[in-house]
């Protein structure tokens, strides 16, 4: 299958959802990732903020910062996209494609072993990922690559086998519920 065909079957499954399911499933992937040994033994998160039916990693970015961890997110900058370091959501605010992401243009994170999480639409269980399209994670790991990854995701983005391309760049670990 194409990753346009792909991507327009995640995203009809993912409009299915209730409000109550996101919720239900982004739980149980937040205790995954909050038990996971990426996330015990990083300092820094390069986390994202859920637009649409993402999973909700508000409560676990809340949870990194009270276990002392620094948190910094996402922000578009033209083609780039830089990580901005924030100590709460009141920094935040909607900004590229009404997604959220900082009010500031800085401090930009600068911790070359940050763990990222990864957003995606589909995933394989070789870490491979099919993203939105705009290639914004691809670039900043390409310039950026010693950064562990971690993706976050529901039972059915992940699927057997994914389209991929020399500069699709594989995450480390997958987790589903």
């Amino acid at each position: 299958m194409d990753k346009t065909t792909l991507r327009k079957e995640i995203r009809q499954m993912k409009n299915t959802m209730t409000e109550e399911e996101i919720i239900s499933r982004s739980q149980r992937l937040s205790e995954k990732f909050l038990n996971s040994d990426p996330y015990k033994s990083t300092k820094t998160i390069y986390g994202y903020l859920p637009y649409n039916q993402e999973v909700r990693t508000w409560s676990l970015l809340a949870q990194a910062m009270k276990d002392g961890k620094q948190v910094a997110v996402p922000k578009v900058c033209g083609e780039e996209m830089n990580f901005i370091y924030i100590t709460d959501f009141s920094q935040v605010a909607t900004g590229y494609c009404g997604i959220p992401e900082p009010i500031a243009d800085g401090p930009v994170a600068e911790d070359k072993n940050a763990l990222v999480l990864m957003p995606g639409l589909a995933f394989d269980t070789d870490g491979h990922r099919i993203g939105y399209g705009g290639g914004f994670y691809d670039r900043f790991l390409s310039a950026e690559p010693t950064h562990p990854t971690v993706a976050l995701c529901y039972d059915f983005q992940l699927v057997e086998d994914l389209p991929t391309e020399e500069f699709d760049i594989p995450v480390d670990c997958v987790l589903w519920a």
